[in-house]
């Protein structure tokens, strides 16, 4: 017997209605397409390099380069939705929430219902990590004494938690963990860098013991390098070995914390593993990926940690400076007009990292094209983000908001993940305070 049998015909009426209902579907998807065609996103910009998908028996370097040269900019308004009052505003309010967010012990809340006014029990080392680096970056760029008292209880709190590998290298065993992510070594190196690079004044004693800790995570991630360039996803705590595997978003953030401690701390040992990780990074997470699928997840993982990483790199002129800064461009514009970030329905704070790590690129380069196209989608984007803050600057734009406010302290300033959802994760937050200080180094610092 049939598990769907034919249905009875149907009647007169029923026909009739069905017909009623097939025009109002037609109408409807008439006008959403016009609505999409008038939107100040636009439609979709057609692909400037359709090679791009394709195998090619071309070095990588010059694909990139041939890439980034025939990159074509979309043409946008150059009227501004936020100010820097807005963003200052907005920051401030994230600071608040994540300090208020920090547990006794010194991890986090990781989400909490505000609507609910409950918490979540599930847990994420790396995100845990994440908001300490969020923290630090706070100290760095709004130093004060409350925020500097959050950044030393989380260095504490991983502290506590770090055991000894061989030659100096160390490991965090997150409570409830048996295995290390390396993302999560990866982000108290962040943090731990942030902090030290902060004008705040830090004890001489106790920057020294910072400055140990850093060594000893830097000196493992990189014992995580494999053969390929790759950094290990993760290392087992109870048999002392690391994955052959990898992962697009450990990739970028240990990439990320490399850079910056060669940058900034004079960590001048750690830019032969950066470079042999950038060549083999930059390479898988974009041509090979996107062999197999234009929109890939993998360059989605990789993206803003392998922006803002190469955006660095540029920036410190280390071998093929000029081609990382080309990807980052290319990056870029797959990001707006590949992935379409702009019309996603959850929060995408973290692809703004990395458009403003683009952005900055094309300010250098004094590339009005890229500039027009990616400060438009950073200035639109982050107004929308904002508007899903609690109490924040911009309420008035979400109907979701004006109909639960609160003043509970756990709530305020958090950003929730999409414009009518009530958790707040930790780390949504976090990225969006870090996308919010980068836009307003580069777009709004005037």
């Amino acid at each position: 017997m049939s598990e769907n049998p034919d249905p009875k015909p149907s009647s007169p009426v029923g026909r009739v209605l069905n017909y009623i209902l097939i025009v109002l579907a037609i109408v409807a998807v008439a006008a959403a397409g016009w609505r999409f065609l008038r939107s100040p996103i636009g439609p979709l910009v057609p692909t400037p390099d359709e090679g791009m998908a394709d195998a090619s028996s071309e070095p990588f370097e010059q694909r990139m380069r041939e890439m980034e040269d025939q990159l074509e900019w979309k043409t946008r308004s150059t009227e501004r939705k936020l100010d820097k009052e807005t963003v200052l505003a907005s920051l401030e309010l994230d600071k608040q929430f994540l300090l208020n967010n920090q547990k006794p012990e010194g991890n986090f809340n990781y989400q909490y219902d505000f609507v609910n006014k409950t918490f979540d029990k599930d847990d994420n080392q790396v995100r845990q990590a994440g908001a300490l680096w969020g923290i630090a970056l706070m100290l760095r760029e709004m130093p004060d004494e409350a925020t500097f008292a959050a950044v030393k209880k989380g260095i504490d709190f991983f502290a506590e938690h770090t055991k000894e590998w061989k030659d100096g290298r160390t490991y965090i065993k997150y409570p409830g963990n048996s295995s290390c992510d390396s993302g999560t070594v990866a982000l108290v190196a962040l943090a731990l860098i942030e902090s030290l690079r902060s004008d705040y004044a830090i004890p001489d004693d106790l920057r020294a013991d910072w400055n140990a800790k850093l060594d000893g995570y830097l000196a493992f991630l990189q014992a995580m390098q494999l053969d390929n360039g790759h950094i290990s996803r993760g290392f087992n705590t109870l048999t002392k070995t690391s994955s052959r595997g990898y992962s697009p978003y450990y990739d970028g953030e240990s990439l990320l914390a490399m850079v910056k401690a060669a940058k900034y701390l004079d960590r001048k040992s750690l830019v032969p593993t950066i470079e042999k990780a950038a060549r083999a990074m930059a390479e898988t997470y974009t041509v090979k990926a996107w062999a197999k699928n234009r929109d890939s997840d993998q360059t989605k993982g990789f993206y803003q940690w392998g922006s803002m990483s190469f955006e660095e790199y540029g920036g410190a002129g280390w071998k093929d400076a000029d081609l990382y800064e080309d990807i980052t461009l290319v990056l870029g514009w797959w990001m707006i007009h590949t992935h379409q970030t702009l019309r996603r329905t959850r929060n995408t704070a973290y692809a703004h990292e990395g458009i403003a790590s683009a952005y900055a690129i094309a300010k250098r380069r004094e590339n009005k094209a890229a500039m027009n196209d990616l400060g438009f989608a950073i200035d639109y984007g982050l107004y929308k983000l904002i508007s899903w803050q609690v109490e924040g600057p911009l309420i008035k734009e979400n109907r979701f908001l004006q109909a639960h406010r609160t003043d509970d302290p756990i709530a305020v300033g958090g950003v929730m993940n999409h414009r009518s959802e009530a958790p707040l994760r930790i780390d949504v937050t976090q990225h969006q305070s870090h996308a919010l200080l980068l836009a307003l180094q580069h777009l709004y610092s005037d």
